[in-house]
């Protein structure tokens, strides 16, 4: 089974901050933006990539104006993966699905979570 790295996610307070940031300082530029009002929860995905695009920066805001505690900037990193229900089966059988398998409301892509030995989360995404 192959897993392709996809993206990184981090959480921002300020988004229009960090897209700034990552494109002066890294000559990154968005390939998309999502904005998401689910119930209760309103958010942004914002992905940006350096030229080649072969792997992307998931930028997460909440509208609400939500701080995250220094530290908990983290998200998770994100592998695709073709044979999604073999990958799935596998990681559960390790015991380390964290998450069912899910999606977002606009009818993307499956996906679920597992963790590492530290607990970081992992996004596995059917591609």
């Amino acid at each position: 089974m192959k897993f392709k790295a996809l993206h990184t996610c981090i959480y921002t307070d300020n988004d229009k901050e960090s897209i700034k940031f990552y494109e002066d300082a890294l000559n990154m530029h968005i390939t998309s933006r999502k904005d998401f009002d689910d119930d209760d929860d309103e958010f942004s995905l914002i992905y940006m990539a350096s030229e080649d695009e072969k792997y992307e920066l998931e930028l997460t805001y909440n509208h609400d104006g939500r701080k995250y505690k220094h530290g908990s900037y983290y998200g998770h990193m994100a592998f695709g993966v073709k044979n999604f229900k073999k990958a799935y089966e596998k990681h559960k059988k390790m015991g380390i699905v964290s998450q069912k398998i899910g999606s977002l409301s606009d009818g993307s892509a499956k996906f679920y979570f597992i963790k590492d030995p530290q607990g970081f989360s992992i996004e596995i995404i059917e591609e």
